[in-house]
This record gives structure tokens, C-alpha cells and sequence, in this order.
């Protein structure tokens, strides 16, 4: 018998000022089976950093063809491919062809070095892709805040992002890794 997931309800606030982003929605969460809560809290503070209208989760970590997360236009057209974690540099080669804008939130700690040096040149190549680093101690505190029944309030102000879950917050910045600062 095949393993399911399991569901993280979730209500989302997200004030970003920086894009001047301010929305809040219930969402439900699929914690595959083979994935971890750091990975899911991850691909959640993805989520709320590019909240807006046509954003999803994709079918999850057993899908080569969707993202993690990702945004349609009204068209149906793929605007935006959100990966996490440290893919394949021929799945975001993929996501580039297909995607207006592709993102890696690239997390792991020093696998996340290791992973850039091999890939850096590849990558450097495609024009519509931004790879940014979540340090690992804010990528493991962001786990920590995991709870099957989550209310969650982010904010982003001046490349800071605030991630508070009822009475736990946890502050990081991202490290931009491509482009290039």
C-alpha cells in the first residue's frame, strides 16, 4: 500500500512591502510522503513571496513536469516556475524554455555550495532564472515552525522577511546567488 501524503491547513497573511503585496488565503498543504518539513516550509515561504492571482502549488516533489509552485496568467500562459531545493540543472534548463521568470530557492547548507560551484556556469546561461539561498539555520527554523494547523504571517520589508507561526518568529534574509550581486 502506497504511502499518502499528509495536509497542513494553513491560513496565510503575507504584507509584503517591498512589493507591495498584502493578501491572505487559506491554503492546504501536501507533505509527501518522501519529503521533508523543511523542504514543505520552504516551498510555503516561496509561496508567499510571490502570493498573487494564478499562483499554485504543483502535484509535488514526484512531478518532473510541474513546479513546486507556479503562476498562470489569465491565458493559461507559465509565467512564473518556482523550484526548491537543489534540482537538476536540466529541470530548470526545462523551466526556463517553458517559464517567463524561473526561481530556485536553493537550501541545504553546504550541499547548496557544493551544488553552485557544479552548476554555476550552466546556469549563468539562462537570462530568466534567479537562484537565491536560504540559509540553513533559517531554512531549519522555518521546520520548526511546522504544525498540521498553521496560521502564518510573513513579512517582507527591505530584503527582510519576518515568519511568525502563532508565537514563534523567525527572521532571515536570502542570499541572491544569480543574477549576480
Amino acid at each position: 500500500m502506497a504511502l499518502r501524503s499528509t495536509v497542513y491547513k494553513t491560513d496565510l497573511q503575507v504584507s509584503d512591502l517591498d512589493r507591495q503585496a498584502f493578501e491572505s488565503q487559506p491554503l492546504a498543504l501536501a507533505l509527501h510522503p518522501s519529503e521533508t518539513e523543511e523542504r514543505m516550509m520552504v516551498r510555503l515561504l516561496a509561496y508567499a513571496l510571490h502570493i498573487g492571482e494564478g499562483l499554485a502549488f504543483g502535484r509535488g516533489i514526484s512531478s518532473d513536469d510541474e513546479a513546486a509552485v507556479w503562476q498562470h496568467d489569465l491565458s493559461g500562459n507559465l509565467q512564473l516556475w518556482v523550484e526548491v531545493g537543489l534540482p537538476d540543472e536540466r529541470l530548470l534548463r526545462r523551466a526556463s524554455g517553458r517559464a517567463r521568470e524561473v526561481v530556485l530557492y536553493a537550501y541545504g547548507g553546504r550541499a547548496v555550495s557544493v551544488w553552485w560551484q557544479q552548476n554555476r556556469d550552466t546556469l549563468a546561461r539562462l537570462g530568466n532564472l534567479r537562484v537565491l539561498e536560504v540559509p540553513q539555520e533559517f531554512s531549519r527554523a522555518l521546520a520548526a515552525c511546522a504544525n498540521r494547523n498553521m496560521a502564518v504571517q510573513v513579512t517582507v520589508q527591505d530584503g527582510l522577511i519576518w515568519f511568525a507561526v502563532g508565537d514563534t518568529t523567525v527572521e532571515g534574509c536570502l542570499k541572491r546567488l544569480q543574477p549576480a550581486d
